[in-house]
């Protein structure tokens, strides 16, 4: 049975939701894929996962990098999983391009190439936003697309990280708008 809480943050309102085992979903209210994954049938209430996700928030949202990981439990395809494992290896203020992260999973599953596009599709679903952050993920030519909570939100996080802002834009039509 999954649980749910909520977290307000300063970029806005936040869904978390949880197993027995770890986090499950972290999504921006309005999101792309707003609670995708989510059991239909779940209960609202506090689980101990939910502290330690709140704490984390707090520290993240201070403008400081945490220095641990709540639980997590994450479940989907073997592909989407080794792309989702990707992600939190990203560091803390460092971007990486759709292409570098293609190549990173191509390597990873002894292939000599991976669509960029597969990969983006694999990011965009990630159920646990900003814990493993898929915002840190941006265009070859550095344009800032492709994030499920909204492009202005990637582009606060990434701010807010000390990412150097001057070599990202946002596109005038691109994903995720």
């Amino acid at each position: 049975m999954q649980h749910t809480a909520r977290y307000r943050s300063p970029m806005g309102g936040i869904l978390l939701a949880a197993d027995g085992i770890g986090l499950t979903g972290l999504w921006f209210d309005g999101a792309k894929y707003y609670a995708y994954g989510l059991d239909p049938e779940h209960e609202e209430g506090e689980l101990p996962v939910f502290e330690a996700a709140r704490k984390w928030l707090d520290i993240y949202f201070s403008g400081k990098e945490p220095d641990f990981m709540p639980p997590v439990h994450m479940t989907g395809s073997p592909f989407r999983l080794g792309v989702w494992k990707l992600l939190g290896q990203i560091p803390y203020g460092e971007t990486v391009t759709y292409g570098e992260l293609a190549r990173m999973v191509a390597g990873q599953r002894g292939l000599s190439r991976m669509s960029a596009q597969a990969v983006g599709g694999a990011v965009g679903h990630n159920p646990i936003s900003i814990i493993v952050p898929c915002h840190r993920v941006v265009g070859s030519d550095g344009s800032l697309t492709g994030y499920a909570g909204g492009v202005a939100k990637k582009e606060r996080l990434l701010a807010l990280e000390g990412v150097d802002m001057e070599k990202l834009f946002v596109p005038a039509k691109g994903t995720a708008l």
